[in-house]
């Protein structure tokens, strides 16, 4: 499914199945598109599960919502050049296949390295 970022929210498309579905954030997209999927197979007896489904979002979009995300910190991280990731956060130009393998993977391990945390508290 394709996601776009919209006024309110976002809303996703797929491009082979007419499924259609709009959410606030992200993860209530991802419900909504589940839902949108169960219901235009509900007649063929397909069930569809939440892993099957792949959400698509370009980087501008991608680094807007997760703002937490810093592209110069992913840049130093994957040895690439930040005003190379810069113009792809901004859609000035467009990764290439293994440049979008390589940004993924450094998105991936900041994702791993940041569930291993446990943060201390004292009083």
């Amino acid at each position: 499914m394709i996601v776009e970022k919209t006024d309110t929210g976002f809303s996703a498309f797929s491009e082979d199945y007419p499924i259609y579905t709009t959410g606030r954030t992200i993860p209530e997209l991802m419900n909504n598109a589940l839902e949108a999927t169960h219901l235009n197979f509900e007649e063929d007896n397909i069930k569809i599960e939440q892993e099957n489904l792949k959400f698509e979002v370009d980087f501008k979009q991608f680094f807007q919502y997760y703002k937490v995300l810093n592209a110069k910190f992913l840049a130093a991280k994957i040895g690439m050049n930040p005003a190379l990731l810069s113009q792809y956060v901004q859609g000035h130009k467009k990764p290439s296949e293994t440049q979008t393998e390589k940004i993924l993977n450094g998105i991936r391990q900041i994702g791993q390295e940041l569930s291993e945390i446990h943060l201390i508290y004292r009083h």
